[in-house]
């Protein structure tokens, strides 16, 4: 009766978590209007070609920079290589749109790099052609160089984890250390490189500050514009379904690239991986190659920032900005514990259900971490809107006068699109730390007179403390970069940090918003201190 009560529980949570974007897919139903055949007739071409084009770009670029980088640390030897192996993770703390406004300022025309190029050559304007940054290829190139920590991180822990007996068979049949790479190392990671691209995808289709400032049109912008602009929630219901079908496609794509592949270990006990030795010329490129993305996805932007922050930060650094900064902790602390809370009972009754349908309830339950921030305001607004009109129906007939938007317009509705939007993330974590658990654990258990409430609670608890703790952190940073959303949901009267830079930023006073992007960064720092550890534990291992 427990275990039913757990696994009725968690698929009431999934419908609960299912229930925005099943109100944003019923939008289809809804005639379409004027302000949709406008969107349609004028801007859909360039929205889905900019769309691919950025697909195709991130694809191959985070591809390339996370496999090659996981795979020098992983399994090569040169200078610098422990340091680099947390280094690399660094970009990850900094949100695309900040990333954006930084080398907004550094090349644009009266930045430092445009400056000193007339300063020392003596050139005017139109002695020279410089790239533009503000298109859909700048766009690319800076999400790019922030998402690509995704597939090194998960692509590094698979080179780890391969055989080495693999390796070690194929060197005495004479294959060289690039030959081992192309023939047994990249085809076993092949499923880890693609759930890592899948995962910079997703954030790339999410994505909203940086192509709403760069002025390239996507589904995010548009379906904002739609919303707020032409103040038509149908079209952007219709507009949001649209791109909820650029999520199945990739989703689909991704398990067609993993292909139900399974790889395991021949056997538990093997002897170390044999690190390849670079030197000289070999382990200047190494070096170079896991140096750049670092200095271009960090520490320039950060050096950028920092200069702005000095020459003009935000008037507001004192009381006002202290509270902006609370909000954003509170928010971002209240939602990781209430999303990793879940997130235990969801993956809980995945370890237990029996029925395929239950299972599939509960993995649907997860999709939220695909879908863009805006997406799920819509869908949620929707649905929440309706609740506060019945309740303000209710309050007008007993008490003569509605109560407001006690619903839509709280913190409770901001936390619960943190929970659609991140559940995912958490629910996978703890899902793996569940699998390190033997399932004979869970029998003993019963065996011995234990609910399965207790299991979870008394047994799975303390052993998943560091998978908990994992799943937290990376939700508190998710929510503290998460802009469309919370510029959505948030209530009227409350700020936070990402607000207010991007407020200040549209208004083009990149200086001001350098200081509250500087604190998204260096909060950001903490689940990467977490990632970093645990990556040193499994490589101990």
């Amino acid at each position: 009766m427990a275990l039913a009560m757990i696994t009725v529980l968690a698929l009431f949570v999934g419908l609960l978590v299912l229930l925005p974007i099943l109100s944003v897919a019923s939008s289809v139903f809804v005639p379409a209007s004027d302000a949709l055949d406008h969107v349609l007739s004028v801007v859909l071409v360039d929205v889905v070609a900019n769309t691919v084009v950025m697909m195709i770009v991130v694809a191959i670029a985070t591809a390339v920079i996370g496999t090659t980088t996981a795979w020098l640390v992983a399994m090569c030897r040169f200078p610098g290589r422990r340091l680099f192996s947390w280094l690399l993770l660094l970009p990850m703390a900094m949100p695309g749109f900040i990333i954006g406004y930084a080398y907004t300022d550094f090349l644009m025309f009266t930045g430092p790099v445009q400056t000193a190029l007339r300063s020392t050559f003596g050139w005017s304007k139109s002695d020279y052609w410089f790239p533009d940054v503000h298109n859909v290829g700048g766009v690319s190139i800076m999400l790019s160089l922030v998402l690509y920590p995704y597939v090194y991180f998960i692509v590094r822990a698979a080179f780890l984890e391969q055989s080495t007996n693999a390796f070690e068979v194929a060197r005495t049949l004479g294959h060289g250390t690039w030959s081992c790479f192309f023939r047994i190392a990249l085809p076993l990671a092949r499923p880890a490189i693609a759930a890592g691209v899948a995962l910079a995808l997703m954030e790339t289709l999410a994505d909203f500050g940086t192509v709403q400032y760069f002025g390239v049109h996507t589904f995010t912008t548009v379906i904002y514009r739609t919303w707020f602009g032409m103040s038509d929630k149908a079209a952007a219901g219709q507009l949001a379904t649209m791109l909820l079908g650029f999520v199945a496609m990739l989703l689909l794509a991704e398990r067609a690239a993993r292909s139900r592949r399974r790889f395991h270990r021949a056997g538990r006990k093997e002897i170390p991986m044999q690190l390849v030795e670079l030197r000289g010329a070999r382990a200047a490129l190494a070096m170079a190659a896991c140096g750049l993305p670092v200095f271009f996805g960090f520490v320039l932007p950060v050096a950028i920032l920092v200069n702005l922050h000095v020459a003009g930060g935000d008037d507001l650094f004192g009381g006002r900005f202290v509270g902006l900064a609370a909000n954003s902790l509170a928010l971002a602390v209240g939602a990781g514990v209430v999303v990793t809370a879940v997130a235990a009972l969801v993956a809980y009754a995945l370890r237990v259900a029996r029925h395929p349908r239950e299972r599939g309830l509960l993995r649907l339950s997860t999709l939220g971490y695909a879908l863009p921030g805006t997406v799920v305001a819509v869908g949620i607004l929707g649905p929440l809107g309706a609740l506060d009109q019945v309740i303000n129906g209710v309050a007008q007939s007993l008490m003569g006068a509605p109560v407001g938007l006690i619903v839509s317009g709280s913190v409770a509705a901001l936390v619960f699109a943190y929970l659609v939007r991140f559940l995912a993330v958490a629910t996978n974590t703890l899902e793996a730390g569940l699998e390190k658990i033997p399932v004979n654990l869970d029998h003993v258990a019963r065996t011995l007179g234990c609910s399965p409430a207790r299991v979870l609670t008394e047994v799975h608890v303390p052993l998943l403390w560091r998978s908990s703790l994992t799943a937290l952190v990376l939700v508190f940073a998710d929510v503290l970069k998460e802009l469309p959303a919370t510029l959505i949901v948030r209530p009227f009267n409350m700020e936070t940090l990402a607000v207010r830079v991007y407020q200040l930023a549209s208004d083009e006073r990149l200086a001001q918003a350098s200081t509250g992007a500087l604190t998204i960064v260096a909060l950001s720092l903490l689940p990467l201190i977490v990632l970093t550890r645990s990556m040193d534990q499994r490589s101990a291992s």
